[in-house]
């Protein structure tokens, strides 16, 4: 009778192939939605999203008097203001130093500078979330595709993560369009300490950035992450089955 014997070392280094290729896929599937969500979201930031926003006909002017010039020259500096790499309070000596146009009011309150601060901290640290989703995604895809016996997970990560953004961001665009203000106020309660992001309507934040802004934000946010998730699981999916034809 012949028997097979197996060295000790090579069967734990295939079971801790086996765990670590495991890992590896809830860390891929995991890390997608995160990564595609904060990169459309970070795509905003930008004086190409501003042009394209303030630009549209519908959108609503200012009811006490900026001109959509005007707007779009104070709020580029607030989004600068939001992408400086320094420590936020140097950085926010950009906005202490905006005057009301053609007086020398300061543009912002002492309560807006305030929730300026605490949204650069907030974005900071979800610029911080980004990279580490991308190094995780993209450094495990990477890993898994190095070897031909793990490139089927790999591949099967890719669609499920892509499946998982699309699932939860359409369940996010459909709260977004169905009932925005319910949103947009359980965003700021569970990110803000409460009554700091409240301010009048002819504060300068809600001028520059009235509602319509941001819901329209949260609309290009949701899709465009549900688009580009069905986009990675089409990928994932596509070389899958290319690569058990292969075979």
């Amino acid at each position: 009778m012949l028997t097979l014997t197996v060295e000790p070392e090579l069967y734990e280094r295939a079971i801790l192939n086996k765990s670590l290729t495991a890992i590896l896929r809830w860390v891929i599937v995991l890390s997608i939605p995160v990564l595609l969500c904060l990169s459309v979201a970070r795509a905003l930031f930008s004086d190409a999203y501003l042009r394209y926003e303030y630009g549209k006909p519908d959108f609503p002017p200012d009811s006490y008097g900026f001109t959509q010039g005007q707007r779009l020259e104070l709020a580029s500096v607030a989004i600068a203001f939001l992408n400086r790499s320094e420590p936020v309070d140097q950085a926010i000596a950009l906005l202490a130093a905006q005057r009301m146009p053609g007086t020398d009011k300061s543009l912002y309150t002492h309560y807006e500078l305030s929730h300026m601060v605490d949204v650069k901290n907030f974005t900071d640290k979800l610029w911080r979330i980004h990279l580490v989703a991308a190094i995780l995604a993209i450094g495990g895809t990477a890993r898994l595709l190095l070897r031909r016996d793990t490139r089927r997970p790999a591949y099967e990560s890719l669609m499920y993560g892509g499946l998982l953004s699309s699932g939860l961001l359409a369940a996010l665009a459909a709260l977004v369009l169905v009932s925005w203000r319910t949103f947009f106020i359980q965003f700021h309660e569970l990110f803000f300490d409460p009554g700091t992001w409240i301010f009048n309507w002819d504060d300068s934040l809600i001028r520059l950035f009235p509602d319509r802004f941001w819901s329209d934000a949260g609309i290009i946010v949701s899709v465009g992450t549900l688009v580009a998730g069905i986009v990675v699981a089409g990928v994932g999916y596509t070389a899958g089955k290319r690569l058990k034809t292969e075979r």
